[in-house]
């Protein structure tokens, strides 16, 4: 069993609260990553998104749940998934931070273990390479 790390640094000129606001929100993390998102459960805090919130990616039976585990408004969000995986021991961690420039960091790591061996690595590069096109859409979409 191995064990996988994705992290993914990028720097925006657009404000805090609008990056935040725009990975936080369920159906617009799924506009970014360019999939189907829909949250099917809210959270009991003020966020219908913040902590307890589950969201459901993909179509039908072939999807992933994950649940919002940590969220702090406008610095930190972390979720993990919670349905039947391919992956386990997922974590998901997104900070959020000013530069002195007065622009907007986003730290964005994942970390997971592979069940079958060799899955992790497809799974890995998968996923880093949809964050990765998706995050390029930050300033567009935010």
């Amino acid at each position: 069993m191995a064990m996988y790390t994705i992290e993914i640094d990028e720097t925006f000129d657009v404000p805090r609260r609008r990056v935040f606001a725009l990975f936080a929100d369920h159906y617009r993390f799924g506009k970014l990553l360019g999939a189907p998102v829909k949250r099917i459960k809210d959270s009991d805090q003020a966020d219908p998104n913040g902590i307890g919130s589950v969201r459901k990616i993909g179509i039908g039976p072939v999807g992933l749940e994950e649940t919002v585990t940590n969220f702090e408004p406008d610095s930190l969000i972390e979720y993990t998934i919670t349905s039947m995986s391919p992956i386990r021991n997922h974590l998901g961690r997104i900070r959020f931070e000013d530069t002195p420039d007065g622009h907007t960091r986003v730290n964005y790591t994942i970390t997971f273990e592979d069940i079958v061996p060799f899955t992790g690595k497809v799974v890995s590069s998968a996923l880093e390479q949809g964050i990765r096109r998706g995050i390029r859409r930050v300033p567009r979409l935010a």
